[in-house]
């Protein structure tokens, strides 16, 4: 006999519905019970996303059975302000703001690096790896791939809405509170290698005779050696700073 049960999906979780994106009730019909973490992902919506379930009014996991009549009420994640432990389905999300981002996200890995925040980014790695990097560095996976955000084993991840690089920017800013964390010009935007203060005189071999010439202040990349300068790009990069900031 079939069964059915109605899942409601609450605030951005919507963004994820292909269709009854205004109620949010989406009422799925099955034959086998499975879990409820299974019937969310077949709404489309991916379990990284999610930090409270509701079975008819009583908090449970992902591992919940599903049963006939069943009302679910689906919640996102609080990122920014503290649940009932005991209430949340996934891990409590990192401490610190480690990130790691997909292919398609290298202009927000720039900006994010730009603030001072960690983000590891390798065009090279493949949707596999980069679960295995956000497992193994509890690293919180950034991306625009919807399906990479339901691996089984993947525990932090969030599906970026902006297509423009600064608005993306502004979103996960806003989503992960990193306002208060901005530490800008402390990280290398080409590797995320952390930048440190490098005397004129041990790297003058390397610069041009025209900033050899006008500058004095230099970092070097701890990990790639790449130095950097308050040249003409600085005014532009520091109002991307300072629009941040004002948000």
């Amino acid at each position: 006999m079939t069964k059915s049960a109605d899942l409601r999906f609450y605030a951005e979780l919507r963004d994820f519905l292909s269709f009854d994106r205004l109620s949010g009730t989406v009422t799925r019909s099955f034959d086998v019970a499975g879990s409820v973490k299974d019937m969310i992902e077949a709404c489309g919506v991916p379990h990284t996303e999610v930090d409270v379930i509701l079975a008819n009014g009583g908090a449970v996991d992902f591992a919940y059975r599903m049963q006939d009549g069943d009302r679910i009420g689906v919640y996102p994640r609080f990122w920014t302000f503290d649940i009932e432990p005991s209430w949340r389905v996934g891990p409590e999300p990192p401490s610190e703001s480690r990130l790691v981002l997909d292919v398609h996200l290298g202009r927000l890995t720039r900006y994010l690096r730009l603030l001072g925040f960690d983000a590891a980014y390798d065009p090279g790695t493949d949707d596999p790896q980069l679960v295995e990097v956000s497992t193994r560095d509890s690293r919180v996976l950034l991306t625009r791939d919807i399906g990479l955000l339901m691996y089984g084993v993947l525990e932090y991840g969030y599906f970026v809405r902006a297509v423009d690089p600064f608005e993306q920017l502004t979103e996960v800013a806003r989503r992960f509170d990193l306002m208060g964390s901005i530490d800008a010009f402390t990280r290398c935007v080409a590797c995320n290698g952390a930048l440190e203060p490098v005397a004129k005189e041990d790297i003058a071999d390397r610069l041009a005779p025209r900033t050899r010439r006008h500058y004095d202040d230099f970092r070097r990349c701890a990990d790639c050696a790449h130095i950097y300068w308050k040249g003409s790009h600085y005014a532009r990069l520091q109002k991307v700073v300072d629009r941040i900031r004002d948000l």
